[in-house]
């Protein structure tokens, strides 16, 4: 049965035999769709059935070619594709194996088959294959030639996402992971719990971890939170159950303009608005899950210290310089307006709501003066141009050293593809002197003479905040902030804050020369959008971290779905009927049904004890896709593709469902002596199955994580034992483990429920009476269009029509 020559051979054939006949066109037709889309339904199926069970999703996969089959045999006036040919030997080699009952109301397919697979060849060849001993004689020959899934995702369904690129087990894998998981936890690791402070320790990973530090003058939305602290989080959750010696930090940005005029918007001082808001934030997180080691402030005295600090060994090296500036003044509000707080038409891409120092569209720093049509934000007045003495970062200076760094870093660490592409354009176009001063009184004050009125600009005097956070949680912050060599820095960020964590933080920590941490691994998120708009707290647009928890919606599922959606290669979009889905589908009816089920098996069935495990080859295999999987999403997270990993904890929730269906213990405990004991082996491996999923879920749903754990009675040691090195999965409940009461884990999110909650953060309505914009012309995509359908149109074409089709060959 060799299924990469056989279409080969046919056409051979008819090129031989009837080139110019018309049945040649269409016999070509015929076996291009087999070849593309009948083959690999059909060794998909038989991989499905098998090697791993899924009799019922088998029948899935084949529903599109039967149908196309169902159409092209309802159309002839015999029983056969074309005529006797041996494309209709092609498709029965095809279709005999796979021939399970899912044909239904198939009838011209049911009379093909029966007629075609009545000839002699035909029986002969099956008895020859199969020996009688159906697919089981097929194992070895699947296990060797990998599926290609053919199923697609056109369209949201209630279904369970299908796993992509489903990896198939070797005879060898399958052992070994068996005799690996019987040793069970005799060897495990010791548990270490954290004590601060976490200091850099001789011979461990030392992981330094921040996220961005959100801005204390407003409320975070979904996006903020999963572009930077909640990606961070589960990376940090995931790097400590590595075993890894850890230390996440981040705090509320609080000095700027921004944060002068919400004072003075809301009849507060800067600094109570900063202590207002800081403990807004710190609350948000909290509910959150966000597990910082320390989530401090920037309004401290320890930042004035060391942002002056570095300040004065640029100065003392010779990488700061002078200069007059050109600035926007607003005569209304009578003062120098901050970058953020001037919007106009960028120079360079024409964009119209271009801030003064950045472009979002184009991603261009620019200058506040040369913004086209300038309006200041907080009166809508024009400005004027007014000239000031400022200092500058000399970064043409620090180039050719930031480079050679740069060469190192990215080649050595994980720096997002965004990231990477943001660093290379600026350093495209040469670097240029960077001004570090502000005209401003809410800030760190400069401690020149000359610049006694001005304070620091906030993008040179942020990102030194990571270093007075971690100074603010131990006097022993140069452990971690001067030490290069023992220490990984990791920053998270979302992409518009790229720039000054990649190029000019590093410079001024360069240009300081005091051995600073430069970060290794810079991984920054593309946008989250919400539904098909922009979040807008004024347009009362989008859910903000305050209104999360007043949903009614635990903050586990509102982590899992963010985590699920992670803007990672391009923007996402925040849906509240995918929100539904998944919940309702991966969390309710995939994962929680799962595990309830594990653990209401041991409860119901052996009064709550884990029964004796005997394993046959089925269990083993089970063994094998599970434990491949943990190595994939150890082997993602590593290189924080959160999301990706997070793929891998549902597709081994849905190995276990499909074992559960398909060994059916609520039935065989019905039963026999035998039956009995296999139900025994079935429960009590699923149940280490769902001890498996608590600790992999910990950095995405870590209550979650711990319900379960807590219902299953699992050993501390579990975690630690199955996470560390390489990843393993063992038996942590071995027989005769005693768990606890189990309880579901989710519940389902109701339409009802949906659609009050898109109503209330949908912000402003569209008016009555306004017509929607006209739907796109539907583009031609093979996601869109089935093959079938385009191969019937081939071969509906060419039967009505006398001349032949052309086929050019492809080499």
């Amino acid at each position: 049965m060799q299924f990469q020559y056989i279409n080969l051979e046919c056409k051979y054939l008819f090129e031989c035999c009837c080139r110019k006949t018309l049945i040649y066109n269409v016999c070509v037709c015929v076996c291009v769709c087999v070849c593309v889309c009948v083959q690999p339904a059909v060794l998909q199926s038989l991989h499905m059935v098998a090697l791993q069970g899924k009799h019922v999703e088998a029948a899935a996969v084949m529903k599109e070619p039967l149908n196309w089959l169902e159409q092209s045999l309802s159309k002839k006036n015999t029983p056969f594709l074309t005529a006797v040919t041996s494309v209709d030997l092609l498709e029965l080699q095809d279709s005999y194996l796979t021939w399970f009952s899912c044909a239904g109301e198939l009838r011209s397919v049911r009379g093909w088959f029966q007629q075609v697979g009545g000839l002699e060849a035909c029986q002969t060849a099956a008895r020859r294959v199969l020996q009688g001993k159906g697919v089981e004689a097929l194992k070895t020959f699947l296990q060797k030639h990998p599926a290609t899934q053919t199923q697609r995702r056109d369209s949201p369904t209630n279904a369970t996402e299908a796993e992509d690129g489903e990896h198939v087990m070797t005879v060898e894998e399958i052992e070994e992971a068996a005799q690996i998981w019987s040793e069970g936890l005799k060897a495990s690791p010791a548990v270490t719990e954290r004590k601060h402070p976490v200091l850099p320790q001789e011979g461990k990973r030392n992981v330094l971890l921040t996220s961005a530090l959100p801005y204390v003058n407003n409320v975070p939305h979904l996006g903020n939170i999963i572009g930077c602290v909640l990606s961070a989080d589960v990376f940090a959750r995931y790097g400590r159950l590595r075993g890894w010696n850890l230390l996440f930090i981040c705090g509320t940005d609080e000095y700027g303009t921004a944060t002068e005029n919400k004072a003075r918007e809301e009849g507060l001082t800067p600094q109570e608005i900063c202590d207002k808001y800081h403990a807004v934030h710190a609350d948000i997180y909290q509910w959150f899950q966000i597990d910082f080691d320390f989530f401090g402030r920037t309004t401290t005295e320890r930042q004035t210290e060391i942002a002056q600090d570095i300040f004065w060994r640029l100065h003392e090296r010779g990488f700061l310089l002078e200069d007059t500036v050109e600035q926007l003044r607003c005569e209304s509000c009578q003062r120098f307006l901050a970058d953020r707080f001037v919007e106009g038409e960028c120079p360079h891409c024409r964009y119209p709501e271009a801030r003064g120092d950045q472009c979002d569209k184009c991603g261009r720093l620019i200058n506040a003066v040369e913004l086209r049509n300038p309006q200041c934000k907080v009166c809508k007045e024009t400005p004027v141009i007014r000239s000031s003495k400022h200092l500058f970062l000399n970064l043409p200076k620090l180039e050719d050293e930031l480079e050679q760094w740069l060469d190192k870093s990215t080649g050595s660490g994980d720096w997002t593809a965004n990231a990477r592409h943001i660093t290379h354009s600026w350093l495209r176009d040469g670097l240029k002197p960077r001004c570090i001063t502000r005209d401003l009184r809410w800030g760190t004050p400069v401690p020149h003479e000359d610049y006694k009125e001005k304070v620091f600009y906030v993008w040179f005097d942020a990102p030194i905040g990571y270093l007075s956070i971690t100074a603010n949680y131990t006097d022993q912050w140069e452990k971690w902030w001067k030490n290069p060599q023992q220490v990984e820095l990791y920053n998270f960020m979302a992409k518009d804050n790229v720039p000054f964590h990649s190029v000019v933080f590093p410079c001024s920590l360069l240009g300081a020369q005091d051995n600073y941490t430069l970060v290794n691994h810079l991984i920054a998120t593309e946008y989250l959008n919400y539904e098909d708009t922009k979040f807008s707290k004024s347009r009362g647009v989008g859910v903000f971290g305050d209104m999360a928890k007043d949903t009614g919606i635990p903050s586990d599922v509102w982590r899992f779905y963010l985590l699920y959606l992670r803007p990672e290669g391009q923007d996402s979009a925040f849906s509240w009927s995918d929100m539904a889905l998944k919940n309702n589908s991966e969390l309710l009816n995939n994962l929680g049904n799962f595990i309830n089920r594990a653990g209401m098996f041991v409860s119901k069935f052996f009064d709550g004890c884990v029964p004796e495990m005997l394993l046959n080859e089925d269990d083993k295999r089970l063994i094998a896709q599970v434990r491949w999987e943990l190595k994939q999403y150890i082997q993602l997270l590593d290189k924080v593709r959160i999301r990706d990993a997070l793929k891998c904890i549902l597709n081994i929730s849905r190995h276990g469902n499909q074992y559960i269906q398909v060994n059916e213990p609520w039935k065989k405990i019905k039963g026999g002596d035998g039956d009995r004991q296999r139900a025994g082996t079935v429960t009590g491996l699923s149940v280490n199955v769902a001890c498996l999923l608590s600790v992999v879920l910990e950095p995405y749903m870590p209550s979650v994580s711990y319900t379960i754990r807590h219902q299953l009675q699992a050993p501390p040691t579990c975690v630690s034992a199955m996470l560390q090195n390489t990843g393993t999965f063992i038996c942590t409940l071995p027989a005769g483990h005693s768990i606890g009461t189990v309880s579901p884990l989710f519940q389902k999110l109701e339409n009802e429920q949906i659609e009050v909650l898109r109503k209330r953060f949908g912000g402003q309505q569209v008016l009555p009476g306004a017509s929607a914009a006209p739907p796109l012309p539907a583009a031609r995509s093979h996601s869109k269009h089935s093959m079938f359908s385009y191969s019937q149109f081939i071969i509906d074409s060419v039967t009505s029509s006398s001349s032949s089709v052309q086929i050019v060959p492809v080499h």
